[in-house]
């Protein structure tokens, strides 16, 4: 099997006076009312965090009863949880995704069963990859780095008696309408991981949640460390999960398809092949030298997410995270000029 750095995310490829494309989330900073909501609860931080609240307002948001959620101090909390609650004869990681998944099953001294898909067919998720021992299987959705969104239907196929299935949605609340989410699905053996990372620029808060059947969540809260939910990551669940903030991110998941549509046609224009049918706030793309063509971004004052550490991928791949209009011209800029 391969060895690839698992370790290695966006935020590495970041530093002083360069332009992030390489991490994917998508405000520099929480809205203001959002900060504003947090502020107010500073005066709360003397007590022991209670989560309680949040998982109400998160029952409430995807309709579901209020044991069939687990507040998480972000999605990548989940994976550490579920690789420490569950004891899998057979684990498997659908690549290329997201790798904390197949990180905290090693960490955790689980082997991994690796499913490759290929870009010949756009990244497209090919059930009959799976093998049927397989009972515990992850996948993303819209997976990172390959941004493809794969139907709901052909996600619950997977779902089998002893099978725990994991379906990871961090980036599902950034596509229009949510289509082919499984979050209000009460499925047996299916699990969704949500995040508020990406839409509400909160990566260094950590907040995030799991929907699942109450008896599976019940093995995580066992292992989840005490009052890992912190005060402040409760009260900004909550307050996502209000009608007012579901109507703001509905609205910015319009705007990022529409950025995104400008950030694939100027990359065409630039001769970039964006690979699969992107449906993130990022798109995958493969260019012969680009490791090399990262290195002279950056001296351009662009960070770029290289590809070369997501098990399926190689050096010639890099993941672009979307923006504004005015930032992806200027990006374009800076690559039609190092591209040569």
């Amino acid at each position: 099997m391969a060895d690839y750095d698992l370790a290695h995310h966006g935020d590495r490829e970041v530093g002083p006076g360069l332009v992030d494309l390489a991490v994917n989330v998508r405000l520099a900073r929480p809205p203001e009312w959002l900060r504003q909501e947090l502020a107010s609860a500073l005066d709360d931080l003397a007590a022991y965090p209670d989560p309680s609240t949040a998982q109400r307002a998160v029952a409430a948001r995807h309709g579901r009863p209020v044991d069939e959620v687990l507040v998480t101090a972000g999605a990548a909390e989940a994976f550490t949880l579920l690789a420490s609650a569950l004891r899998p004869r057979q684990a498997v990681v659908v690549h290329p995704q997201f790798t904390e998944p197949e990180a905290a099953l090693r960490a955790a001294g689980h082997a991994v069963t690796r499913v490759v898909l290929s870009s010949s067919d756009g990244y497209r998720l090919d059930t009959t990859l799976v093998p049927e021992s397989a009972d515990l299987v992850f996948v993303g959705n819209p997976t990172n780095p390959t941004s493809v969104l794969h139907p709901a239907a052909v996600l619950g196929s997977l779902a089998r008696p002893g099978r725990v299935l994991v379906v990871d949605e961090a980036f599902l609340d950034a596509v229009p309408g949510e289509v082919e989410s499984l979050a209000g699905q009460r499925l047996s053996g299916v699990v969704v991981l949500r995040s508020l990372t990406k839409t509400w620029g909160l990566a260094g808060l950590r907040a995030g949640y799991v929907l699942g059947p109450a008896e599976l969540l019940d093995r995580l809260r066992r292992v989840q460390p005490p009052w890992s939910v912190s005060t402040l990551a409760a009260v900004a669940t909550a307050a996502c999960c209000r009608p007012e903030a579901l109507e703001e991110a509905a609205k910015q998941a319009i705007v990022a398809e529409t950025d995104r549509e400008h950030l694939v046609s100027g990359l065409a224009a630039c001769g970039i092949t964006v690979l699969g049918k992107p449906r993130g706030p990022f798109v995958l793309v493969q260019t012969p030298g680009a490791a090399r063509l990262r290195v002279r971004l950056r001296e351009a004052g662009y960070a770029v997410r290289r590809g070369d550490t997501f098990p399926g991928l190689g050096p010639d791949h890099l993941r672009l995270a979307v923006r504004a209009p005015a930032v992806t011209d200027g990006f374009l800029t800076a690559l039609r000029r190092v591209k040569g």
